[in-house]
């Protein structure tokens, strides 16, 4: 059982490290001061969201994910060019936004597996409200400037 919950918690562990890498990077690359300071609060959100699934897979004996993901290696890589080629701001936002649906879907599907071990529902679940918070933040920035274009 805390084998399946390491799993299960594992996978989330990557996608958020994923997302943390990007809004950290995303962070040094723009030049507007407050999506710099949104990137960087989101970042460290990701970083406790990683910290607390990592413990969480400590505490059922398993051992925490140290990377992210392949698929959150080639969205950052495409984020940088989309950012490159045009609007960069506007880029790294919806490139963002795009990596909060993931990590959100993700979080999602865990809190209804009925295959998800109850100990990796009780964190999916406490993390959750955070996790569509920053989604919802950034699918609002994203409409917002592509409204103002």
């Amino acid at each position: 059982m805390s084998n399946k919950t390491a799993n299960a918690l594992n996978d989330l562990i990557s996608i958020a490290r994923d997302g943390k890498d990007f809004y950290e990077e995303a962070a040094q690359k723009v030049d507007d001061a407050e999506l710099k300071t949104l990137f960087a609060r989101i970042a460290t959100n990701k970083a406790q969201i990683v910290n607390e699934l990592s413990a969480a897979v400590q505490a059922a004996g398993g051992k925490p994910e140290d990377s992210g993901t392949m698929v959150g290696s080639m969205q950052q890589m495409y984020g940088k060019i989309r950012a490159t080629l045009g609007d960069t701001e506007y880029g790294y936002v919806a490139e963002l936004e795009e990596s909060e649906d993931r990590l959100l879907e993700a979080f999602d599907e865990a809190a209804r597996d009925a295959d998800t071990p109850p100990a990796a529902r009780d964190v999916v679940v406490r993390l959750l409200p955070e996790v569509r918070s920053c989604h919802d933040v950034m699918r609002a920035r994203k409409h917002a400037m592509k409204a103002a274009k």
